[in-house]
This record gives structure tokens, sequence and C-alpha cells, in this order.
């Protein structure tokens, strides 16, 4: 399997808060810079997604992807890639660790295989701003106060 890069925030609220605005597809055009469009294709039968259309617009890099979703227990969520026009490979993960009451660690893994060569050192950089982007995304909405 491919080397993982990988990053963790403390986020001031309980795991299933944070859990819910990871779930909320619907609304990460909202909180994350690089999701133009967000739709459900699949759902399992609590509901929760399965299989997910993101259009991407991360400047240089534009992109329309399928993502397939698995939901471990109530504290992690991981996805790999179905589809895309500029990947060859996407697989990443949340997982949430409550700490104290009302407060949750979230590690966000994440590899990415793009179908244009790439070294590996520009490749992680890149990663790692991907992930900081959003764990910085997913803590600033989780801890509004109009979510």
């Amino acid at each position: 399997m491919a080397e993982y890069t990988s990053s963790s925030i403390t986020i001031e609220a309980a795991a299933a808060d944070v859990m819910g605005v990871i779930a909320d597809f619907a609304r990460y055009p909202d909180w994350t810079g690089e999701v133009k469009e967000a739709e459900v294709l699949a759902t399992d039968a609590e509901g929760r997604a399965e299989q997910v259309r993101l259009v991407m617009d991360a400047g240089a890099i534009k992109d329309d992807q399928t993502l397939a979703y698995t939901w471990t227990g109530a504290h992690e969520v991981s996805w790999t890639l179905v589809k895309s026009q500029m990947l060859r490979s996407l697989d990443g993960s949340y997982t949430l660790t409550p700490t104290t009451p009302g407060t949750t660690e979230v590690t966000y893994r994440l590899t990415v295989d793009v179908k244009i060569p790439m070294l590996g050192m520009i490749k992680r950089k890149a990663e790692k701003v991907i992930i900081d982007r959003a764990l910085a995304g997913l803590k600033k909405r989780v801890e509004s106060p109009t979510k």
C-alpha cells in the first residue's frame, strides 16, 4: 500500500458533531475551498453516503471525481477513488478520537497518485497542503456558531 501523508487537529466539539459535518457532503462547497459541487450518488442502509461525486477546482488542477466511502463505526470514514479525470488513485480517511468531554482529535490520512508525472517530494507536499486546508476548514466549520 502507498505511503500516507497524515496530520491531526483538535476540534472543540463532540465526535458526533464533527462526523456530522464530515458526512454532510451537500455543504462541502461551504467550507472546503476546493470542492465546488458535491452530489451523493448512493447511500447505505443507514443513509450514509457510499458514493459521492465531487467537482474540484484547486486552481491549476480541476477534476470531476467519484469516491467510494466506507464508514467504520461512529468515528472513522475512509474513501477510495472510483473515477477521475486527473487522478490514478486517491485513498484517505478521517479518524476521530474523543479526548476530553466536548473535544475531538481528528486525524486525516491521504495518498494521491496523479496521472501526470510528479516527484514524490512534491506530491507529499501537495498532500500535506490538501490535508492542512481540509482540517482547518473542518475545524472552522464545526466550531462556528452559525453552522
